[in-house]
């Protein structure tokens, strides 16, 4: 029996490989969200301690931590970060000529 193997590059955005609105602004949000969890992680933080220090309820810390993110913006993620103690840097630069598209990453 023979097999139909194929194998697609992927482009690194799941959101956008499943069809999903938005995928780029969902890619990022995961991505931020997934930094604040490590940072609530690292510092050992229950979920009620992390909900007093971003201003949110528990409720909230646990969905945001499930990826739960349609309530939450960038720029709410943003405050999280600085109010985890993380500096937010936004850098402009023109995207590599061997790329066909200009993207947004979260290092």
């Amino acid at each position: 029996m023979s097999e139909d193997n194929r194998v697609q590059t992927s482009s690194g955005n799941v959101f956008a490989h499943l069809g999903l609105p938005n995928p780029q602004e969902r890619l990022i949000k995961a991505e931020l969200a997934s930094k604040i969890s490590f940072l609530i992680d690292q510092k050992q933080l229950t979920q009620i301690e992390a909900a007093e220090m971003l201003g949110i309820d528990q409720p909230k810390v646990s969905a945001l931590i499930r990826g739960r993110l349609s309530g939450f913006s960038t720029t709410r993620l943003f405050r999280f970060l600085n109010a985890l103690g993380n500096d937010v840097e936004i850098i402009i630069k023109p995207k590599p000529e061997t790329c066909s598209e200009a993207r947004i990453t979260v290092k």
